[in-house]
């Protein structure tokens, strides 16, 4: 089974319901790439939204069975001698982290990453797969 752990959601959505009570809104947040997890049956897929990074502004670490993804993307620069007039997208540093259980095998764990999308292959263990047992007639 693999577990999202965050500790950083619980405070901005409470940041974010203060801001509303107040009518004051607060900085954006920093950027956090939107996850899928799909369970197969014999891995886990996870897929990160990540537009606009290069494969070398991408980290994937696995540290004390705990998935670390983790990029950056730096601002692009203005023209010279023009200005911002307008930015909504998100540039810095993100980190998202992932409990692996017992059952994802980490030495076999894969990333590749096309069109924008993280994709990280994640095999389970031969014992956690799902096996048939046979039926026999008494």
């Amino acid at each position: 089974m693999l577990s999202l752990w965050s500790p950083y959601n619980d405070l901005w959505s409470r940041t974010q319901e203060l801001a509303s009570a107040l009518d004051w809104a607060p900085a954006a947040a920093p950027p956090r790439p939107a996850v899928d997890v799909v369970e197969e049956e014999h891995r886990y897929v996870l897929s990160a939204d990540l537009p606009g990074y290069e494969e070398k502004d991408i980290d994937v670490r696995v540290l004390d069975g705990v998935l670390v993804l983790s990029g950056k993307r730096e601002q692009s620069r203005v023209a010279k001698g023009g200005t911002m007039a307008f930015a909504e997208r998100r540039y810095g540093s993100f980190c998202r982290q992932f409990t692996l259980g017992s059952s994802v095998d980490e030495s076999k764990i894969e990333a590749t990453y096309k069109n924008g999308v993280l994709t990280v292959a994640l095999p389970k263990r031969e014992e956690a797969k799902p096996r048939q047992i046979p039926v026999h007639a008494s």
